[in-house]
């Protein structure tokens, strides 16, 4: 009987032609396509279109919503560089910047380190770091409002010890209004950002300290010089997300302790934009601001974004 001979070679795949390979990446695209759609039009719809307007309404002469708006051209403008309240609400928006994150950053930064250490009572720390958190800003302004109101908890104690010469209306004095924001601002921010810390210092790998405590690295040393650099990148996010509250949330703290006072000292350039708008009736004028705004808090997150973004 004749025996046949099995073929042992490994089948051999047929080219793809090049038609073939442009259809396949062209479906490919459509699919991409199809599937980003939605995201990209969510985000024409209710981002691009709505900042494009302000550039837009910023050159409007527009006396409230019911009435008719006409062309102004950079009217707005020249009287927003002429306005000197515009100027001390730049300058108590640079300081609010300023003075919260060179506060909270660290501060937050070393309660979140210290959770990670897991020490006695960390389980409690964390319920009482989130807790202003779960507060709404209408609450947390109620708090602070009795706490330094003029017959409140801060002048009270302060009669008590003998030193009511210190007793002063603190969100009505010229002095300390814009020093109270902060505070709110940072009573709020500070255990939230510690939180975030935590989480992702708790991804630190424990190799890395213990390379670092056989060096000799002191526990201060281990938190500045391991944990920092090893998550510098999210850092940078955390500072990027901290400033574009306080630059453009600051207006509900604003509104509901001091309304900008006592005169404007407390003034702020979204609670600017918000008056203008919506007690001033000149819409126009508070766009005009808002695009300031818009661009100070772009220059601002490239700045941090430069200055703490992650080296590899």
């Amino acid at each position: 009987m004749a025996q046949h001979e099995i073929d042992h070679r490994p089948p051999t795949l047929s080219p793809v032609t090049p038609r073939r390979s442009r259809t396949i990446k062209s479906a490919q695209r459509r699919a991409v396509t199809l599937l980003t759609a939605p995201g990209l039009i969510w985000y024409a719809v209710f981002m691009v279109i709505p900042a494009a307007s302000i550039f837009v309404f910023s050159l409007l002469d527009w006396p409230g919503l019911l009435a008719p708006a006409t062309f102004a051209g950079f009217s707005n403008y020249a009287e927003m560089v002429a306005d000197p309240v515009f100027w001390t609400a730049v300058l108590n928006t640079l300081i609010e910047l300023g003075v919260d994150l060179a506060v909270m950053i660290p501060v937050s930064f070393m309660l979140g380190y210290y959770l990670t250490l897991k020490r006695p009572g960390h389980r409690i720390l964390r319920v009482l770091f989130f807790t202003p958190a779960l507060l709404s800003l209408s609450a947390r302004a109620l708090v602070f409002f009795g706490v330094l109101a003029p017959n409140g908890l801060v002048n009270g104690i302060f009669s008590l010890i003998g030193l009511g010469d210190l007793s002063t209306p603190w969100l009505a004095n010229p002095d300390t209004s814009l020093a109270v924001v902060m505070i709110v601002d940072l009573w709020g921010g500070i255990g939230f950002t510690a939180i975030l810390f935590a989480a992702r210092l708790a991804s630190v790998s424990p190799e890395i300290y213990e390379a670092a405590e056989l060096d000799g690295a002191t526990s201060w040393r281990k938190m500045w010089s391991v944990a920092m650099p090893v998550i510098r990148g999210f850092v940078g996010i955390v500072t990027m997300l901290q400033f574009a509250w306080i630059l453009f949330g600051s207006a509900t703290t604003v509104l509901l302790l001091t309304r900008g006072g006592p005169g404007s000292t407390s003034t702020t350039l979204s609670f600017m934009v918000y008056n203008e708008a919506f007690v001033q009736s000149n819409i126009g004028y508070s766009q005009a601001i808002g695009v300031v705004l818009f661009i100070f808090g772009l220059l601002g997150m490239l700045a941090i974004n430069r200055s703490i973004r992650q080296r590899y």
